[in-house]
């Protein structure tokens, strides 16, 4: 007991000297704030979570309640080949900064907090899911990047909510352009063919239910191109989970 202890209070005094070391600062704009993996007030003034109402397969949100489980007109014009898919919050304010300093500016740290709030934006999913698997980048890409943004998220997820994560199961076999600046057709064209499945990953995948996440939903066609991929392998249910999504205003 005294050994149990006396680890204890080691381990708080630890936690207190990283603290004054490195203070917790907001994700955002970096102004420090109470606790880590937050973000001032100033920059939650700046953060649309997306929350209910919304359509229950593409989780568009609606601008007022229409009633339980309504579809949106785009999810029945155009059925997504997932089935389907939620985020946390509009690609604006610090939803936006906090993307762009995890992608570009080497800021794996922040996919600790934006992982645990994809869970709470989840709705379920990842509680009803039998793997976690990250939307990959191509070799070349990730040996100049250095990290695949979409796997630290999967990443802490999977740590945060005990469940499997697969990191390589999925390959992205062309190395496509980038995607920002390109119309929806052009994207699709972009992504067509650039994922495989592992072929000793099968019996992995075979009849599970799987979530797949990236970073930031804008046309859909890459998390389309990979479900696509993994359908094909036998893989029963796909819940596409980003951080952030691109949308001009509630419909």
């Amino acid at each position: 007991m005294l050994m149990t202890a006396t680890g204890a209070s080691a381990k708080r005094a630890l936690a207190c000297a990283v603290d004054i070391a490195f203070p917790p600062v907001c994700g955002g704009c970096g102004v420090l704030i109470a606790s880590p993996g937050g973000v001032c007030a100033q920059c939650w003034t700046t953060l649309r979570l997306i929350e209910r109402p919304y359509c229950e397969v593409l989780g568009l949100p609606f601008s007022r309640d229409i009633g339980k489980g309504i579809l949106s007109a785009q999810a029945i014009a155009e059925p997504p080949v997932f089935d389907r898919l939620r985020s946390v919050a509009l690609h604006e304010g610090v939803a936006r900064t906090l993307v762009h300093k995890l992608k570009y500016l080497d800021r794996t740290d922040l996919a600790h907090s934006m992982g645990r709030w994809m869970l709470r934006a989840s709705d379920g999913t990842v509680d009803a899911c039998d793997v976690i698997i990250p939307v990959p980048l191509h070799r070349a890409r990730l040996i100049s990047r250095k990290f695949n943004q979409s796997a630290e998220l999967a990443r802490a997820m999977a740590k945060a909510a005990n469940k499997p994560y697969l990191a390589d199961v999925l390959i992205r076999t062309k190395r496509t352009s980038q995607q920002v600046g390109l119309g929806k057709a052009a994207r699709q064209d972009n992504v067509r063919g650039a994922f495989r499945v592992r072929e000793n990953a099968l019996p992995q995948l075979f009849g599970k239910r799987v979530v797949l996440v990236d970073d930031v939903y804008t046309t859909g066609a890459t998390v389309s191109a990979a479900t696509r991929v993994l359908k094909r392998a036998g893989v029963a249910d796909v819940t596409v989970l980003t951080f952030a999504r691109a949308l001009a205003a509630p419909i």
